[in-house]
């Protein structure tokens, strides 16, 4: 029996976070060829930070097999744990950063092990609020959610 070719999946993602009420909002485009599926949602005492690591979560979570995925992201925080070794090294150290303080978001990060180690995963970046149509699309997606304090 031949062997299941894997669905090539782009996923764009985006936090959103209110400093002041700290509420926040996260959102995704699932793009698998012509398909599209967007998602959205509300956390009411959060950060920036989750909302971006939650948006990458949830946009993985809703594949339902194994798949060759690049994901798109304006986090240089969230691409860089994977790309540039953050994550092996808090991993090495306990947890605990270069300063040795705790990792924050270590719960996300976990998730997010689990869910890359499922798929062919390739991270990329794109500069934030510069035009790229599908980061304006989560961009809008995030901000909605977190505006109305509940996601679609």
């Amino acid at each position: 029996m031949d062997a299941e070719i894997k669905k090539q999946v782009d996923i764009f993602t985006d936090g959103s976070c209110d400093t002041i009420s700290r509420r926040g909002g996260w959102g995704y485009l699932l793009r698998c060829g012509e398909q599209r599926k967007t998602a959205s949602g509300f956390e009411a005492d959060t950060t920036n930070n989750r909302m971006e690591l939650t948006a990458a979560v949830e946009a993985l979570s809703a594949l339902k097999k194994p798949c060759h995925v690049t994901l798109i992201t304006d986090s240089q925080y969230l691409k860089n744990a994977f790309t540039a070794g953050w994550l092996k090294n808090w991993q090495r150290n306990g947890w605990k950063t270069a300063a040795r303080e705790p990792v924050k978001n270590k719960d996300l990060w976990e998730r997010l092990l689990e869910l890359s180690a499922l798929h062919d995963l390739t991270w990329s970046w794109t500069r934030g609020h510069a035009g790229h149509a599908e980061n304006e699309l989560v961009d809008r997606l995030a901000l909605q959610a977190r505006r109305r304090g509940e996601g679609l």
